[in-house]
């Protein structure tokens, strides 16, 4: 009983700490491109907003996708099992792995090509291949980070992750700096950009490799154990499929943007370069929609542990408490995020971008936040259920809104089509979310809580409009005013915001107690 105790309260830990990790690489990922844009400009931008979605999958899969599907696959098959079992599974993993990778990346480099012409830009090809390198790396960071999280052992993981992410954004902001005073083509400063972030995955191998050897771990080639290869090879696809493709909703999105948006532009009728600045400019609601998700998520993920420790031990009451909880938390903090974006964009645009250009466009894509953070927190809820097929299917859907969306959209709304389908795609993978769980007798039940989020909410815009109306009688339309204005709206909002849920008592003295870091403050 102990020792069932002790692994569950390791495994919380260990989620923690990853739940830490993401949050930091996620902040570091968004947060970089602000002052890259700075460098490149919005033509650069583009450029770097066109391939990166083939680059992110790869970091993805090996950062969220594969490593859990590895341990869930090692949770399966391998545990209670002889090391031969186990060691076979992981040669099998592996092979698949690379196989998977191998594949991905062959196609990506032939097809890049086909898909440049398609994207409407044929100087993205070389950018597409070099893309097309980094899921070579993929196999062996999942299967490391697999390994030790099959193991309970998240640190190696974590590390990786902010290492990678640390020197990636270092040598990114570097490249282009030097290349743009060089006088170097835009297409070369991207190349550049790419070059960077395989360097960043190879030196988050060169850790995990390090970690690997110094903690003793051996890899023993086993293909003999008693266990059906093809039934590991059928959980492994299965897995692929459903925790994969649930794990790139925010990647995909943007990938359909890169794929058809600048191509509709210039079919349309406006001129290259126009719709490549246009697109440089809708790409600036990325860092945005990020780290606004990131913020929202933040405390309704750290709750996520503990509903799959419930579920471990069929806790229904307690399941059904945190389900709650994590989706009111959600709402609270992404119905914020998206309307104090909203209200303040333009400043923040001039803050971050040194222009309001677009700002109109990035209001409709602030609204994304809240319905981003509801996506995030249902899929990690699900799968810490056991429910994997569902998540994968809605971002399917959505996926496939998005695309018609932004073909049916963009010819009459131009760029404001292509973030009003960003929008409603959003929109139906939460809806499709919400009534999967209510179906499997999950309810929110909170219109209470709802109504007294939506005052709350209103409390804040109304302060937030009267603060920029009464700034509106200072004629200044510089960057640091613009500055200013944010960061004093950003304070304001968040404290009335803050203050009116306490009012309206949102959360229950007991809730408050058990979000983490919050019950920190209480105390």
């Amino acid at each position: 009983m102990n020792s069932q105790k002790n692994h569950m309260n390791k495994a919380m830990q260990g989620a923690m700490i990853l739940t830490l990790a993401g949050l930091l690489t996620k902040i570091f990922s968004a947060a970089y491109r602000v002052p890259y844009q700075n460098i490149v400009g919005d033509i650069g931008f583009y450029i770097y907003q066109q391939v990166y979605p083939f680059y992110g999958m790869s970091v993805i899969l090996a950062t969220s996708g594969f490593p859990v599907m590895i341990s869930k696959v090692m949770s399966d098959y391998g545990y209670g099992h002889s090391i031969k079992v186990r060691s076979k599974i992981m040669t099998i993993t592996l092979l698949y792995l690379i196989a998977f990778g191998m594949t991905l990346s062959i196609f990506l480099y032939i097809l890049s090509a086909p898909l440049s012409i398609f994207m409407g830009d044929i100087h993205l090809e070389p950018l597409i291949q070099l893309a097309a390198v980094s899921f070579l790396i993929v196999p062996f960071v999942s299967l490391l980070r697999g390994q030790f999280q099959a193991d309970q052992n998240m640190n190696p993981t974590a590390t990786s992750q902010v290492v990678e992410q640390g020197i990636r954004v270092t040598f990114i902001l570097l490249s282009s700096y030097f290349l743009i005073r060089e006088g170097f083509d835009l297409y070369i400063v991207g190349q550049g950009a790419i070059l960077s972030s395989i360097i960043g995955s190879l030196a988050g191998l060169l850790i995990l490799i390090y970690i690997w050897v110094k903690k003793g771990y051996r890899f023993s080639w086993n293909l003999t154990a008693p266990v059906s290869t093809w039934k590991v090879i059928k959980t492994l696809l299965t897995y692929s499929l459903t925790i994969g493709i649930s794990s790139l909703l925010l990647i995909l999105i943007q990938l359909i943007d890169a794929l058809n948006l600048y191509s509709l532009l210039v079919n349309g009728g406006m001129e290259e370069e126009a719709a490549k600045t246009l697109k440089g400019v809708y790409d600036r609601g990325q860092p945005l929609i990020q780290l606004g998700t990131v913020v929202a998520t933040s405390f309704a993920l750290s709750l996520v542990p503990a509903i799959a420790n419930a579920k471990a031990n069929n806790d229904e009451g307690f399941i059904r408490e945190k389900l709650r909880l994590s989706l009111k938390l959600c709402f609270v903090i992404g119905a914020g995020a998206s309307g104090g974006l909203i209200v303040l964009m333009k400043s923040i645009n001039t803050m971050l971008f040194r222009n309001p250009s677009g700002t109109e466009v990035l209001m409709i894509l602030s609204g994304s936040v809240l319905f981003t953070s509801i996506c995030l927190t249902l899929f990690a809820i699900l799968q810490g259920l056991g429910h994997t097929f569902v998540p994968a299917i809605a971002v399917v859907v959505g996926a496939g809104i998005k695309f018609i969306g932004n073909e049916l959209l963009i010819q009459y709304f131009g760029i404001t089509g292509a973030a009003i389908s960003t929008l409603i795609a959003y929109m139906f993978i939460s809806i499709i979310m919400m009534f999967y769980l209510i179906s499997k007798g999950y309810s929110f039940r909170g219109n209470k809580s709802l109504y007294k989020i939506g005052l709350s909410l209103i409390v804040m815009l109304g302060v937030l409009f009267l603060t920029l109306e009464i700034n509106s009688y200072i004629n200044i339309h510089s960057r640091t005013y613009s500055t200013i204005t944010a960061l004093i709206g950003v304070v304001i909002g968040a404290f009335f915001y803050g203050i009116a849920i306490i009012k309206c008592n949102v959360f229950t003295k007991e809730e408050m107690q058990s979000i983490p870091v919050i019950n920190k403050i209480i105390k």
